[in-house]
């Protein structure tokens, strides 16, 4: 693989605000682990099959021990106590289309801090006109369910071919909500209208919006073009594809996996610290190689924390911070994979500020996603219908 390369980062610090996403625990937290387990140790455990092309997996912190899958025709399925529940959370169908692009359809998934009060959780689909929408859904009173006919629309995004749309959606520590949006494009259309470098743009982009201080949202303040110069919603920039993305939920880190063009996959680190603004350099640059011509100071650019050539896969699926307490060994550790070779690599920022990582499995899966429980216990989704669980062997 290509060597990790090393990131030009800012490290101002911004006051927390909004409605933090877990309560405060009075233990402290657990370091880091300083090296990378074992994996023959432990395994990928099948806990589900059967499902329909699920692509996300979520967790809505209620204390009900549900999992919800992401089946991207539109359903939302729960999986509790090891079993597929027959009623999905709710459906979607009616309203989301996957016609024309492999990567449409319903993408992402997660559930407001405050849910078990305000039953409040978020979706981004495709409709129709192979547009994006990012849309409010309310539960019924007993959180059972998802009541299809809550939808209050937040945003629609339409794009210029319509296969990079991204979809992940994710609250942030201060109580953000984060939105990943591709360049629109799809295979050989390198973002030829430079709408990932445009900060008039949504495209190839993370949003930012504060969903609870406007009607639909309000742009934070120290949002980078919250003062005009493009536009307000936009945080990070300078992304592809980003498929999936991770913002740690103990120390606020984020990871982002953007899928490449024609040779490298690769994978952005930025630390919670961090303001707005940063630029990751698609479409000058795909992963730390030049791609299309640039004049200026390339070390405004942000390059990736670990990257790898199509030799060894052809599409990038972010992944999650191991922060449960079952598998202590893997405390800390980021695991992410391949959506084409089943692979799967553990990259781990030791607590001496060192980048370690490896190829650590290879599952006979088309991995989709990774996601947690509310105990932090880490899982991912194949595209064949299967949720697969880490565990010790």
């Amino acid at each position: 693989s290509i060597p990790p390369t090393s990131t030009r980062l800012s490290s101002t610090a911004l006051p927390p605000t909004g409605t933090p996403q877990r309560d405060p625990v009075s233990k402290p937290t657990p370091a880091n682990v300083d090296k990378l387990p074992a994996p023959d140790l432990f395994t990928w455990e099948v806990i589900a099959a059967g499902l329909d092309r699920p692509v996300g997996l979520a967790a809505a912190r209620d204390n009900s021990g549900r999992l919800f899958v992401i089946e991207q025709p539109g359903l939302i399925r729960v999986i509790h106590q090891g079993q597929i529940l027959s009623e999905p959370f709710m459906d979607l169908r009616d309203r989301v289309s996957m016609q024309g692009g492999a990567a449409r359809g319903l993408l992402g998934l997660v559930f407001h801090p405050g849910f078990t009060g305000n039953g409040y959780f978020y979706v981004h689909y495709t409709d129709e006109n192979a547009n994006s929408v990012i849309a409010r859904f309310t539960a019924f009173p007993d959180l059972t369910a998802g009541d299809p006919s809550s939808e209050k629309k937040i945003l629609e995004i339409s794009y210029p071919v319509g296969e990079h749309v991204g979809g992940d959606l994710h609250f942030g520590t201060e109580g953000y909500l984060y939105i990943s949006i591709g360049d629109g494009g799809g295979p050989g259309y390198s973002d030829q209208d430079g709408l990932a470098q445009n900060p008039d743009s949504l495209l190839g982009k993370i949003l930012r919006l504060d969903v609870d201080g406007g009607d639909p949202y309000r742009i934070p303040e120290d949002n980078p073009y919250s003062s005009g110069d493009g536009r307000g919603e936009v945080w990070l920039s300078g992304l592809r594809n980003p498929w999936r993305f991770e913002i740690d939920s103990v120390t606020g880190e984020f990871y982002i996996a953007d899928v490449g063009e024609n040779r490298i996959e690769e994978l952005n680190y930025l630390p919670a610290d961090s303001p707005g603004g940063s630029n990751f350099g698609w479409n000058f640059f795909e992963g730390s190689l030049a791609f299309s011509g640039l004049s200026g100071d390339e070390t405004m650019f942000t390059g990736p924390v670990y990257q790898y050539e199509h030799s060894e896969g052809c599409s990038i699926t972010g992944g999650r911070v191991y922060r449960g307490s079952i598998l202590s060994d893997w405390y800390g550790v980021y695991l992410f994979g391949d959506y084409c070779q089943g692979k799967i690599w553990g990259l781990l920022h030791t607590p001496n500020g060192e980048w370690v990582s490896d190829q650590l499995y290879k599952l006979p899966a088309y991995i989709t996603s990774f996601g947690v429980d509310e105990a932090g216990e880490i899982y991912l989704t194949d595209m064949t219908g299967k949720v697969y669980r880490l565990v010790e062997k």
